[in-house]
């Protein structure tokens, strides 16, 4: 009953149809997913105290926000913002799954989405079904849009076009990259489905706008719309084929089968309908162009009745209706079979504008049929041969552009999420107490945002009271680093001149993603004397006044002690002759939080 109910919604003319006053056949939109609420707060508070170490209560406000967006995606404006709100919320769901979301681990958050043909609930402890779902409903909200555009007018005919096939590519993305989702309306076939369904309306708006200026009584003009509507009958055909084939059969509503083959019927009536009108109403006069009139009908057909060659058909005023005639019983022939899958679907049936459509066509061919009716009709063995479908705008696929929308991370406080990101653990901070000694800080800085301790001097008064090598900077006094720069946390330190410091610095337990790049160059075969070590060391002093290390005894002369000798041997060797990109202090993009592990889901 739930799912009856459900397709009446999405069929229904009322619900989701343009408000303009149109003759037009009616276009299905898909209706939203439907959620049960989630409550972010206990689980996000949790995790940043114990993964982040960090005071939760400091976040209420960012949850809040979290929270509240998801709410306003339950009820999006039919238009361009209420698409420009769920793209919002599914970007900010790849910053949440990076911040918050551990592979290795579930987070005790449950999500439930009821799928949108039929009804039934999906539950589980995984953001990529939220993430999969909102998508959806992005895509959904798009054929909403299209199918409420004005048909009366180029431009919401335009817009029309341009909404199918947005939803089409975001359909299309999201078979491609959420391949196991355990709601039926996301599964991969019934995903290749709805995408076509949008691009047979997308190209079916596509002649909308061709005609809507009017179809002119001219041979070229006919021969055109004619080829146009063969476009759409055959797109609709392909349609009907796909929604009839296993396992989406079971689960497409049946009123959205009966209307593709409804379509398919009718716009193949209509190409054979102009191709009689250009045959019948257009003699070839004198002075006309033989030659372009005898290539467009040649074109029409992949090839002539047998017997028949199109110069000769033009000339012969006898062959042209009698082809023409033979147009119009195909005509007839499927306008019979559009009006009859109509009256098999109960809401098909109840809709009125369509019913007078498809009668409206069928009369107007009986009524061509009937002025040009020959007495010879059924002795005339002639079979119109299929229109070649052709079009001037193919309707194609408009993937999603995520990155034109720019969306700030809710809790881009927590830090560079290159760092601070959920599969990554380390140390809770440790309070470092120091002085520089003569100006001299005893280690050097390196990295983008957050800053690193480097070169540290073990011996030095912040290597004495903890800090260690490759430890990142995350406050200074009490100051939030961990978004400052070299220069700006360099000039921080020093404006404290002599006076104690207190830095907090953490540590990656996983050593392999302490280390810098840079420093890993040297592990690779490459065996370095202590001498050679030494003069790296002064060669990046001179190349760099800022990194000078203060009151450093030199490597030789720590070997007088085997406690000195372990120290030095474990130290981080220095950089030398490698170069630094430098990178922009900004957010990761969006589109570098989707999890490489949503292909496997």
């Amino acid at each position: 009953m739930l799912k009856e109910e459900l397709e009446g919604l999405n069929i229904s003319v009322g619900v989701y149809q343009s408000t303009e006053e149109a003759f037009t056949i009616p276009l299905i939109p898909l209706g939203l997913k439907e959620t049960k609420d989630v409550d972010f707060s206990v689980v996000l508070k949790d995790f940043i105290l114990e993964h982040y170490s960090e005071d939760s209560c400091l976040y209420e406000d960012e949850i809040a926000d979290l929270m509240d967006l998801r709410q306003a995606c339950r009820t999006p404006s039919r238009d361009e913002a209420g698409v420009e709100l769920l793209m919002t919320y599914f970007l900010q769901l790849g910053f949440v799954e990076s911040r918050f979301f551990p592979p290795t681990r579930q987070m005790g958050l449950l999500f439930t989405w009821y799928d949108s043909l039929t009804g039934v609930p999906v539950s589980q402890q995984n953001l990529l079904l939220e993430k999969a779902s909102v998508l959806f409903n992005v895509a959904a909200l798009y054929t909403q849009v299209g199918t409420r555009c004005n048909r009366q007018t180029q431009a919401g005919l335009e817009s029309a076009v341009d909404a199918f096939q947005r939803a089409a590519g975001v359909l299309n993305y999201l078979r491609e990259t959420f391949t196991h989702t355990p709601s039926y309306d996301m599964s991969p076939a019934m995903l290749s489905v709805l995408g076509r369904m949008m691009l047979a309306q997308a190209q079916e708006s596509v002649l909308e706008r061709i005609c809507l200026p009017g179809i002119r009584n001219e041979f070229f003009v006919l021969v055109k719309v004619a080829q146009e509507a063969a476009k759409v009958a055959e797109v609709c055909q392909q349609l009907h084929a796909a929604m009839s084939q296993a396992p989406v059969r079971e689960n497409v509503p049946y009123s959205w089968a009966s209307l593709a083959c409804v379509k398919a019927h009718h716009y193949a009536a209509l190409a054979h309908y102009f191709s009689a009108t250009l045959l019948i109403d257009h003699q070839l006069k004198p002075g006309a162009d033989e030659d372009h009139q005898e290539k467009c009908l040649s074109q029409l057909y992949e090839h002539m009745p047998e017997g028949l060659a199109a110069l000769a058909t033009l000339k012969d005023g006898q062959q042209r209706r009698q082809l023409g005639r033979s147009h119009l019983r195909r005509a007839l022939a499927h306008h019979e079979e559009s009006v009859r899958e109509a009256s098999l679907c109960k809401k098909l049936r109840n809709i009125e504008v369509l019913q007078e459509v498809l009668s409206a066509a069928q009369e107007r061919s009986r009524l061509k049929y009937s002025q040009h009716q020959a007495d010879d009709d059924l002795l005339n063995l002639i079979q119109a041969p299929d229109i070649v479908p052709k079009t001037e705008q193919e309707a194609e696929i408009t993937p999603p552009q995520f990155s034109k929308l720019a969306v700030t991370d809710f809790f881009q406080k927590l830090g560079p999420l290159s760092v601070f990101s959920a599969n990554k653990r380390w140390t809770p901070p440790r309070s470092v107490h120091f002085t520089a000694e003569e100006g001299d800080l005893g280690f050097t800085l390196r990295g983008n945002t957050p800053v690193q301790v480097h070169c540290l001097d073990p011996y030095c008064s912040a290597g004495l009271a903890g800090a260690k090598e490759g430890d990142y900077i995350v406050s200074i006094q009490g100051v939030d680093c961990k978004w400052l720069t070299v220069g700006e946390v360099m000039k921080l330190l020093k404006s404290f001149g002599e006076d104690e410091i207190e830095m907090k610095v953490v540590s990656l337990l996983d050593s392999t993603s302490s280390m810098h790049n840079k420093c890993a160059t040297y592990s690779v075969g490459m065996q370095k004397t202590y001498s050679m070590i030494c003069l790296a060391i002064e060669d990046d002093d001179k190349s760099d006044k800022t990194k000078k290390i203060s009151k450093k005894l030199s490597f030789l002369s720590w070997g007088t002690s085997k406690n000195r000798q372990k120290s030095a041997s474990t130290l981080c060797l220095p950089s030398v002759g490698v170069s630094r990109p430098q990178i922009k202090k900004k957010l990761p993009s969006p589109l570098s939080l989707l999890n490489s592990e949503s292909s496997l889901y």
